[in-house]
C-alpha cells in the first residue's frame, strides 16, 4: 500500500542537509559555555548558526534566543513580556490575542488569567479566517494604558490564513504596546522579516521546515528584556538558561537555509499541488466545502468539510488507506473536541466535527494526489455510512 503524508503542518521530514549537520555536530565534544578549546569550537559553531538564522529571518544575531521548542518560545514571549510589563506598571494586566491562536499561545494566556489575574481580550475572526481588525483597533484605543502585550498568529496552523501583522504593529506602536507573533507556520514558506514587520517578538521552530524536533527560537528585539521562565546558567542573554542543544541548533540553521533558499520554488510547487488536491476533492465529493478558502493563505494548507461525516472516522479511514491527515482538533481526557479554530470562525460543532486538514509539503508529489483520488470516494462512503448508523 502506498503511504501518503498530508500532515506537514504538524511536522515535516528532516531533510538530508539538516540531518547530516545534526550528526556531525553531535559528534563534537564540548559544552559551548566552557572556556577550553573543545567548548570554544562548539560555541563557534553555535554562534555561526545563530548568525545564519538571523540573516534569514531579518534580525540581528543577538536577537535570536534558542529554546527547546516553539511552545517554549511562545510561553517565554507571553509570560515573559506580561511579567516584565506588569512589574513596570501594575495597571498593565491586559493581554490581547485572537480567538484562533495555537494552543501554545491560548493555554499560557489562559493560565495567566487564572493564576496571575490577567485580563484577556480575544479578537474575533471572520468566517474566512481573518482577524476583525476594527475590533482590535477599538480594544487598543480604549484600553491602551492597560495592555501588556498583543499576540496575533502570523498564519493560522489549521486553515492557513495569513494575518495583517504589519498593520497590527503599526496600530500598537502608536501606544508603545509590544506585539508578538507566532510565525512557526510561516517561516520558510512565505516571506518573513522581523525588522521590517517592526515586531517586539516572534516565534519560529525547526521541525516545521525540515529541521529536527526539539529546538525553536524566540526572536526578541535588541535592548529589551523579558522575565525568564528558567533560571540557572544565564545562557541566551540570561533569558533562557540551560545548556544549549548545539547539534539541534546547527541543524535548525541548515534546514532554515534550505527552506529559505528554495522558498519561492517550493511555494509555487506546493500551491499547485494544493490546487490539484482541491480540484480532486471537488470532482470526487461535489458537496465538500472548503473552510477559509479566500484571501492570503499559506501555500500548503487545505481545510475541508465533508458533510454528514465525523472527522475522527475520516481520519482513521484515510489512515487505513495509508494517507495521513489531521482533524485539527484536540483531545482532552479521551473526549474528542471540535476544532477551536473552526468554532472561532463561526462553524457549528457539527460542521467543525466533519472537517479535515490536509497540509502539503515539497516532499509530496502528483502521485500522492493520484493515489488520494483512488481512495477518497470509498472513504467518504464508509464515513457517511458510519455517521448514518449513529445519527
Amino acid at each position: 500500500m502506498p503511504r501518503v503524508y498530508f500532515d506537514n503542518a504538524a511536522t515535516t521530514p528532516i531533510n538530508d542537509v539538516a540531518l547530516q549537520a545534526f550528526v556531525d555536530q553531535a559528534r563534537e565534544l564540548g559544552n559551548p559555555s566552557s572556556l577550553h578549546g573543545y567548548g570554544r569550537e562548539v560555541r563557534k559553531n553555535l554562534e555561526e548558526a545563530r548568525e545564519r538564522i538571523a540573516s534569514l529571518v531579518g534580525c540581528e544575531a543577538s536577537e535570536v534566543i534558542f529554546t527547546g521548542s516553539g511552545t517554549e518560545a511562545n510561553n517565554l514571549a507571553i509570560k515573559g513580556i506580561f511579567w516584565k510589563r506588569r512589574s513596570e506598571d501594575p495597571k498593565r494586566r491586559v493581554i490581547v490575542i485572537s480567538t484562533f491562536e495555537h494552543h501554545a499561545i491560548l493555554d499560557p494566556v489562559h493560565w495567566l488569567a487564572e493564576a496571575e489575574g490577567a485580563e484577556v481580550i480575544e479578537v474575533p475572526v471572520t468566517r474566512e479566517g481573518f482577524i476583525n481588525f476594527e475590533f482590535l483597533k477599538s480594544a487598543i484605543e480604549n484600553r491602551s494604558d492597560e495592555i501588556a502585550l498583543v499576540s496575533i498568529i502570523h498564519a493560522n496552523n489549521e486553515v492557513g490564513t495569513i494575518q495583517p501583522i504589519s498593520e497590527v504593529v503599526k496600530l500598537a506602536e502608536r501606544y508603545s504596546i509590544p506585539v508578538h507573533t507566532d510565525a512557526i507556520q510561516s517561516f520558510g514558506k512565505i516571506p518573513l522579516n522581523f525588522s521590517e514587520l517592526g515586531l517586539f517578538a516572534m516565534t519560529i521552530s525547526a521541525h516545521k521546515i525540515g529541521g529536527p524536533v526539539g529546538v525553536g527560537a524566540l526572536i526578541l528585539k535588541r535592548g529589551v528584556d523579558v522575565t525568564p521562565l528558567l533560571h540557572g546558567g544565564g545562557q541566551e542573554r540570561d533569558i533562557r538558561s540551560g545548556t544549549v542543544n548545539a547539534a539541534a541548533i546547527v541543524a535548525f540553521a541548515s534546514a532554515a537555509q534550505v527552506a529559505v533558499r528554495n522558498r519561492e520554488k517550493n511555494s509555487l510547487y506546493v500551491a499547485s499541488l494544493r490546487d490539484s488536491l482541491k480540484e480532486t476533492i471537488k470532482a470526487d465529493v461535489p458537496d465538500a466545502i472548503f473552510n477559509a478558502s479566500e484571501g492570503e493563505h499559506l501555500p500548503g494548507i487545505l481545510n475541508v468539510r465533508f458533510p454528514n461525516t465525523e472527522s475522527d472516522s475520516l481520519l482513521l479511514l484515510f489512515d487505513g488507506e495509508g494517507i495521513a491527515c489531521s482533524t485539527g482538533s484536540a483531545c482532552s481526557a479521551g473526549v474528542q473536541q471540535p476544532s477551536h479554530v473552526l468554532l472561532a470562525m463561526g462553524l457549528s460543532e457539527r460542521e467543525a466535527r466533519s472537517s479535515l486538514r490536509f497540509s502539503l509539503g515539497a516532499e509530496n508529489s502528483r502521485a500522492d494526489i493520484d493515489y488520494f483520488h483512488t481512495c477518497i470516494k470509498k472513504v467518504i462512503e464508509r464515513a457517511r455510512a458510519a455517521y448514518r448508523s449513529t445519527a
